[in-house]
C-alpha cells in the first residue's frame, strides 16, 4: 500500500499520539469502567502496519520492523530518565516528563505514560496500555496491550497504583487509583478476585473487563478445588485475593518510592 495522503494522515496521528494529544482510551465518567475506547485511534496505528515495509532498524542492532515505527527518540529538554542499558520505547508511544526508564524495559506503540511514573528493569507497556501518573511498575511486571479488535478496551492503571515485581495484568483489566498489587498478582479476564474485606467475587462479564477498586491491595492467593479429583487429591488453583484497602501503614511502605523519581 502505497497512499502519500494515508501516510501523512497517519504520520500527523502518530506526532498526536507522541505528545499526549490524543489516546488509544480516555477518562470518561459516563462509562461503567470509567474509560472509554477510541477505535478511530486503534484503527490509525493498524493503518501505520499497513503503510509499513520492513527496514533496518535500531543503533546497529540486528533489528527489522515496519518503517513507520521506528524507535523514539528523545533530549533531555524532554525530562524523561532513560538509564543506559537497553530499553525501548516505540514511535506512537506517550512518555511524560518526570518519567523513569531503568533498563531494560518496552514501551511499545499507542501506551500512555503519563508524570512521574517508573518503569523499572524488564517491565513491559504492551500496545495501548494506559498507565496514569507516579505509578510503579516494578522490575518484570507485565502490563499486557491490545490492538484487536479495535473496540476492545486495553489495560489501565491510574494514578498512584503500585504494581510489584513479576505481576501480570492483562485482556483489559482496569487497576483503580492507589492499588497496590503485591509481587507476583496476575490479573485477567477469567481470574475472579476474592475481596475478603468486603465479602465480594469481582469478575468481569461481557460487557466490562474486571476491575480493580481504588485503594485495594492484592495479593496472590488460592481457592480450593471442591469437585472431582482435585478435591480427592486436596488441589487449589491461583486466584487473587484482596486483603486489605490502603491505609497509613501502607503508605509507610510505598513512600520510598519518591526517592528514586
Amino acid at each position: 500500500m502505497d497512499d502519500p495522503s494515508a501516510m501523512a494522515a497517519f504520520h500527523e496521528l502518530r506526532a498526536a499520539l507522541e505528545w499526549g494529544e490524543i489516546r488509544a482510551a480516555e477518562p470518561d465518567a459516563g462509562s461503567p469502567t470509567g474509560w472509554r475506547v477510541n477505535t478511530w485511534v486503534k484503527r490509525g496505528i493498524l493503518l501505520g502496519f499497513r503503510l509499513g515495509h520492513l527496514v533496518p532498524s535500531g543503533d546497529g542492532l540486528p533489528c527489522i520492523d515496519k518503517h513507520t515505527f521506528p524507535v523514539r527518540r528523545f533530549s533531555p529538554e524532554d525530562g524523561i530518565r532513560i538509564v543506559i542499558g537497553g530499553s525501548s520505547v516505540r514511535a506512537g508511544a506517550y512518555v511524560a516528563k518526570g518519567v523513569i526508564c531503568a533498563p531494560p524495559m518496552y514501551i511499545n506503540t499507542g501506551a500512555y505514560v503519563d508524570e512521574g511514573t517508573m518503569v523499572d528493569s524488564h517491565a513491559l507497556v504492551g500496545s495501548c496500555a494506559q498507565v496514569g501518573k507516579r505509578v510503579h511498575l516494578s522490575a518484570a511486571s507485565q502490563v499486557g496491550g491490545v490492538l484487536e479488535p479495535v473496540n476492545a478496551s486495553p489495560v489501565i492503571l491510574e494514578d498512584d497504583v503500585l504494581v510489584g515485581g513479576n505481576c501480570g495484568i492483562y485482556e483489559g483489566t482496569v487497576v483503580c487509583k492507589r492499588a497496590v498489587l503485591a509481587a507476583g498478582t496476575v490479573l485477567t479476564r477469567g481470574t475472579p478476585v476474592y475481596d475478603v474485606v468486603r465479602g465480594e467475587v469481582l469478575r468481569a462479564d461481557s460487557e466490562n473487563p474486571l476491575i480493580i477498586p481504588e485503594g485495594a491491595v492484592v495479593v496472590p492467593g488460592a481457592r480450593a478445588v471442591n469437585k472431582g479429583k482435585g478435591q480427592e487429591w486436596g488441589l487449589s488453583v491461583y486466584t487473587p485475593v484482596i486483603v486489605k484497602y490502603r491505609d497509613e501503614k501502607t503508605e509507610l511502605s510505598t513512600a520510598l518510592e519518591d526517592l528514586l523519581r
